[in-house]
């Protein structure tokens, strides 16, 4: 019988000793571990100890500040979903493309008036496709007519303002030219406050592109929120050589200002400007506008206190204005006042010398001016 061991044997041998040497290690490091705590928690004991009262009220505002932690955060988490909501509820309260119904798919043209026009697209700056309408005087009276470049409401599209520009195209012999803002109409896209001043400019870009206009004749015509959009293009620098007049109708001082005579809750007076997606903020920019400006107010308007033409009036840092105010005018319909037209008429006649180019008299003066010294009542 053999006396030799095999390696299996050895093994067996050799195993406990090794288990025996990990157990050791093993409850060294846990002793360890156990005489580290031990001298931590000794010195805090102490610690307490010596500083017990500072140590009781830290304990006690931990507690504290950790139940109102969690109620905070929640709070300012909801803030903050709302506030975002509301953040981008903005776009549909400001615009709507689609009043009356159908304003997106149907859209009348000039035609229904018997009225010569260009049916046009063209791009902004950022590639999006925008619809246009320009209405034309007939022959060589075209080119020595001026322009006006139409931007309208916040509701419907081009076509809902075709009675104003026949009367318009009628009464000042002028060529008149409709944008339709992005996502409006037969224009691609959705609206924006940054997204409707590009559009403005490239509707002035491409006017001043067209060799059959008066380039230097441009005028530009704004109401409600088209007034916003015409002083915003108004007060650029590139543009200051561009445009001849400004016409402005019933519009705005800003987004915020009208928010908060809309909507009288004192949550809403508290909210800061920045809050606003959409702000518009023609009473700051007015006072950049160079160009002769007339300020068309209807006094009936309901919607936008005339107060805030007035306000944009003095503001106007314009060399040549005239504010205009019409008792019966209201929102959208201060166009169909009487003295309307003459009041627009004579103010050109006055800016351009229109008047001239048409070899007439100059029309007399409306009586819906007023005086600089009556300006501040209404």
């Amino acid at each position: 019988m053999s006396s030799r061991l095999h390696p299996e044997d050895t093994a067996l041998l050799v195993e406990p000793e090794t288990s025996k040497s990990s157990s050791r290690r093993s409850s060294e490091s846990q002793n360890a571990d156990f005489m580290l705590i031990k001298i931590v928690a000794r010195i805090c004991i102490n610690l307490i100890r010596r500083f017990w009262a500072f140590s009781a009220a830290a304990l006690l505002a931990i507690l504290l500040f950790y139940w109102l932690y969690g109620g905070v955060i929640a709070f300012l988490l909801v803030c903050f979903g709302v506030s975002g909501v509301l953040y981008q509820a903005g776009d549909r309260l400001l615009y709507h493309p689609e009043q009356p119904p159908h304003s997106r798919v149907f859209v009348p043209t000039p035609a229904i008036f018997n009225l010569p026009f260009d049916n046009l697209f063209i791009n902004a700056r950022d590639g999006t496709e925008l619809h246009m309408f320009l209405v034309r005087q007939p022959g060589d009276a075209a080119q020595r007519a001026p322009t006006l470049l139409y931007f309208h409401g916040n509701a419907g599209n081009i076509g809902h303002r075709l009675q104003n520009v026949k009367g318009l195209y009628s009464a000042l012999g002028c060529n008149v030219a409709l944008l339709e803002y992005r996502g409006y109409g037969r224009s691609e896209g959705s609206p924006s406050e940054e997204g409707l001043c590009m559009d403005a400019q490239a509707a002035l870009d491409y006017l001043h592109t067209r060799e059959d206009i008066a380039s230097d004749r441009i005028i530009i015509f704004g109401r409600s929120l088209g007034g916003a959009v015409a002083v915003d293009l108004a007060t650029r620098s590139q543009n200051k050589d561009k445009i001849a007049a400004v016409l402005l109708e019933n519009t705005f001082t800003s987004i915020p200002d009208i928010a908060r005579l809309l909507f009288p809750f004192r949550i809403i007076k508290w909210l800061p400007v920045w809050f606003y997606k959409n702000q518009f903020k023609s009473g700051r920019k007015a006072c950049r506008i160079t160009q002769p400006t007339l300020f068309l107010s209807g006094l009936s308007d309901q919607l936008i206190p005339p107060k805030m033409m007035t306000d944009l009036y003095t503001t106007c840092g314009a060399p040549v204005k005239r504010l205009a105010r019409f008792p019966a005018g209201s929102h959208n319909e201060t166009w169909a006042c009487s003295d309307y037209y003459q009041t627009i008429t004579y103010f050109l006649d006055e800016v351009l010398y229109l008047n001239r180019e048409s070899g007439r008299a100059r029309a007399a003066s409306p009586s819906t001016l007023v005086s600089h010294s009556t300006v501040l009542t209404v």
